[in-house]
């Protein structure tokens, strides 16, 4: 498999390490406006070739990538520790637009990891002229993984046994659906000991998370790029797995013309099927004004 990555700041360079030691790719180019650090980092990678699966790493320009089964684009301004996903907006989709512009025709998928995430997605959809199904943002992937590492924690279970999601925006607006979640087929809200009085605090772990961690140390990297190295693997092996990842919708949940993550089926083709996930009336009601959220901030960033 040939895999771009576009962006080599602390995002990228993590997701191009994770793309190795997964074993995704065959050939990995690198790229970024500053194209010493390409380099540099692709040296750097190939440098630790013993230790991953066989790939040869080199930088490359955008240009180059067009035939490859995957770009991911990492690249833009990050956020600091008072900055929301949406304070990105404006300087990060005229790089994102630029971008994905330079990739139309590609063959492959376009994974956007670059926040506010679910703006940029739809950015790039619309820059690139590629089927929504194939422009898929890396959503709320991660942090459906930090809910169900922070309820794996409290319950004492471990992650991977823990069935709940994180749908709607990756940031503030983004919504738990715990009517929905289950452990070994039992509703969480019937578990034994669980009260629904700790979901407010445990949703807002989830959601500040990444604040948290740039307040500490200034950017959060290691995780997505392990996220996204996942669903690289799963696309491109057709293993159409379910994952919370954030693309143009059509119609789903009532929900059109906007990148917003639901449950939903990838494959080699892309974000090919949307699940409209179990949700009560208050989730229902939490979604639809993410939603608007997201459009009135796509709205604010779109390009002229």
């Amino acid at each position: 498999m040939k895999l771009g990555v576009v962006g080599m700041g602390w995002v990228g360079s993590s997701v191009a390490a994770s793309i190795l030691h997964k074993g995704v790719a065959s050939e990995l180019l690198l790229s970024d406006v500053r194209e010493e650090v390409a380099e540099g980092e692709a040296m750097d990678l190939a440098h630790g070739a013993s230790f991953y699966p066989t790939a040869s790493v080199r930088s490359a320009s955008v240009e180059d990538m067009i035939d490859a089964d995957a770009v991911i684009i990492a690249a833009g301004k990050s956020g600091g520790p008072k900055d929301s996903r949406l304070d990105l907006l404006r300087v990060n989709a005229a790089i994102i637009h630029e971008i994905a512009t330079r990739l139309r025709g590609m063959r492959g998928l376009l994974v956007i990891v670059t926040n506010p995430v679910d703006v940029m997605t739809q950015v790039a959809a619309e820059a690139s002229g590629l089927p929504y199904a194939r422009v898929i943002g890396t959503g709320t992937m991660l942090d459906t993984a930090r809910l169900r590492a922070t309820l794996g924690r409290t319950l004492d279970i471990e992650p991977r046994s823990i069935h709940a999601q994180v749908v709607g925006e990756h940031g503030d607006s983004e919504v738990v659906l715990w009517s929905g979640a289950r452990l070994g087929g039992v509703p969480l809200r019937d578990w034994p000991g669980w009260t629904q009085s700790s979901e407010r605090a445990i949703a807002n772990e989830v959601r500040t998370a990444a604040y948290e961690i740039i307040a500490r140390k200034g950017s959060t990297n290691h995780a997505i790029g392990l996220v996204t190295a996942a669903l690289l693997n799963w696309t491109l092996s057709g293993a159409r797995r379910i994952v919370t990842v954030s693309r143009v919708q059509e119609g789903a949940a009532g929900l059109r013309d906007v990148a917003i993550s639901l449950p939903t089926i990838v494959s080699a083709e892309g974000a090919v099927e949307v699940i409209e996930p179990q949700m009560d009336t208050k989730e229902r009601d939490a979604l639809a004004r993410s939603a608007e959220v997201l459009r009135d901030a796509y709205r604010e960033a779109r390009p002229a």
